[in-house]
């Protein structure tokens, strides 16, 4: 199997528990650089991986393949662009970048370049969100009336990462959590005819947006993607209603636990949820109600990384477009502006 050398951008809680276990685990890639600008973490895990001080000299290295950009959003298109013009292929942690501007340019210079770009939208693989993928496409709920997704904390105390709380562009939590949802709403739905958002600063010393609740048109359904900060005792996370049914699942997929636990994703219940979690389906089915609990999918974030060394090596489409990246991008804007005029915005 063609090894991929993969170089990271940084090694904080993104590179350590997202990308490079999962890199260092595929037998398709090689784990073969990080910029680490003073520290020496990745190397004390990953001992044979090579150390960059300099982004430039990391890029001039010939023998990378890939470059997994995992800085801050704010950084994405720099970095990115860099990196593609200097003829590597490109995994970009979302959001994809700050504007819809700048993910045109990015999709543009990969396509001239002949390189694959991806977004790494990684909750597409939780247990939950497969789980109710698989529930919707079954067609089980009938036709879908409306939906509603939750990504909620509690974190009264502001971030100790500057870049998370500091007003720069693609800091708040729309740039943070949104994508999640978003990306999660378009491959259930596609891309909605208009969208209407408030997007909010709650906690009292915060600088960023930490709360928005946006709503999403399409001809038949309406779907509300809501996350808020100050969340105390969370809800269903996922919330389907059919004219058949409903669907509710609590958001509980327990990859990054295990990630933060040290344990390797190739382990035989990697991604398996607790039975408990499961979700709860009531339908309507020749005129007798069934309401019954649905086993959950195993979540797998390693079904990225496989689609990724595909689309690198055999030249498939990456398992996250750069265009559906873009599709993201636009329903941000899209809701700040919402936001800004207390009006719905067309998006079609």
């Amino acid at each position: 199997m063609q090894a991929i050398n993969t170089a990271l951008c940084s090694f904080g809680m993104s590179g350590k528990l997202f990308h490079a276990p999962f890199i260092d685990a595929h037998p398709g890639f090689n784990l073969y650089a990080v910029w680490e600008r003073t520290k020496k973490l990745a190397q004390e895990q990953y001992p044979s991986v090579r150390l960059f001080r300099d982004y430039d000299t990391m890029l001039a290295d010939s023998s990378i393949d890939l470059v997994v950009v995992n800085t801050p959003n704010n950084t994405h298109f720099d970095f990115a662009k860099k990196a593609l013009l200097a003829g590597k292929h490109m995994l970009i942690e979302k959001a994809f970048t700050v504007t819809v501007s700048e993910a045109e340019l990015l999709i543009s210079l990969a396509e001239k370049m002949g390189k694959q770009l991806c977004v790494y939208q990684n909750r597409r693989y939780d247990s939950d969100f497969k789980t109710l993928q698989k529930v919707v496409q079954s067609g089980v709920l009938g036709n879908i009336i409306e939906a509603e997704f939750h990504f909620d904390r509690y974190r009264p105390m502001l971030s100790p990462k500057l870049h998370k709380e500091s007003p720069l562009p693609g800091s708040g939590l729309l740039h943070d959590l949104g994508p999640h949802l978003i990306d999660q709403a378009l491959l259930l739905f596609g891309m909605p005819q208009s969208v209407f958002a408030s997007i909010r600063v709650t906690r009292p010393s915060s600088q960023v947006n930490d709360y928005f609740d946006i709503l999403l048109f399409y001809q038949f359904v309406t779907v509300r993607l809501k996350s808020s900060m100050l969340v105390k005792e969370s809800t269903v996370s996922y919330i389907i209603n059919g004219d058949r049914g409903t669907f509710l699942k609590p958001r509980t997929d327990v990859q990054e636990d295990a990630l933060k636990a040290g344990l390797k994703p190739l382990s035989v219940d990697w991604g398996t949820e607790p039975e408990h979690e499961q979700g709860l389906l009531n339908v309507l089915s020749n005129e007798d109600t069934i309401r019954e609990y649905v086993t959950s999918e195993k979540g797998n974030y390693m079904e990225l990384y496989d689609g990724l060394y595909q689309a690198i090596v055999h030249h498939t489409a990456p398992p996250v477009t750069g265009r559906e990246g873009l599709q993201v991008m636009k329903i941000i804007e899209a809701a700040l502006l919402s936001a800004s005029t207390l009006k719905r915005v067309e998006v079609i």
